[in-house]
């Protein structure tokens, strides 16, 4: 195990850990899905996933294309006595190995920022998505509390973390992500976008996956 990924870990485990369970119940109480599969993308440690294992009656796939970060997430999904509704699963965001329409929620928190080609990304994501099903992708803390407490700390530890939320999650970001959507062909989206994260929103409805089955 390296020590990046154990470093990450701690970071995830400690500072992060509050963040996790207000993202997975905001998540479940807007889509209002709370059985069938979900997919936490570039799980990393996979605690949003595991948070929504906990809070909901869903099966949760962590997904991540780091074989380190799935042997963490691994460790913690027995941590959280989760074997019979959590797993992991070794892929990369562009190439989803899940049949089209099996999946009824997709989340990812912080990992879109270091996707290679976004259209495609989210293209994927829209194709394992079932009808009905919805996907919740971006960054965020979950409340204003939560934010200011971690802006505090990681500004003493890394003197670019201001920048850092800048780029990805400031004034910007939403004019790159309607740009994204729109090369991904993905017309019925929208953007959440606040002082404390963005995400892109979008769900699949039945007349879309009818018209739009080869996405």
């Amino acid at each position: 195990m390296s020590t990046k990924a154990e470093q990450f870990d701690q970071l995830a485990r400690h500072l992060f850990a509050p963040v996790y369970p207000v993202i997975a119940r905001q998540f479940l109480e807007k889509s209002k899905i709370s059985s069938g599969l979900c997919l936490d993308l570039g799980c990393g440690s996979g605690y949003l996933g595991l948070a929504i294992a906990e809070l909901s009656d869903l099966k949760v796939s962590l997904v991540d294309s780091d074989p380190e970060m799935l042997a963490i997430a691994r460790r913690n999904i027995n941590d959280c006595q989760l074997q019979n509704r959590a797993s992991i699963l070794l892929a990369d965001v562009h190439q989803i190995p899940l049949a089209s329409g099996s999946v009824q929620l997709v989340v990812s928190r912080g990992s879109v920022f270091f996707w290679q080609d976004l259209p495609r990304a989210f293209r994927e994501i829209y194709r394992v998505l079932a009808p009905g099903g919805m996907a919740f992708i971006g960054g965020g803390f979950g409340t204003s509390e939560l934010k200011k407490q971690i802006d505090e700390e990681m500004r003493q530890r890394h003197p670019n973390w201001s920048e850092h939320l800048r780029e990805n999650i400031g004034a910007a970001a939403p004019e790159k992500y309607r740009t994204v959507m729109a090369e991904a062909g993905i017309a019925d989206y929208y953007i959440d976008h606040s002082p404390i994260g963005m995400w892109i929103v979008f769900e699949k409805n039945s007349a879309e996956a009818g018209s739009q089955k080869n996405i």
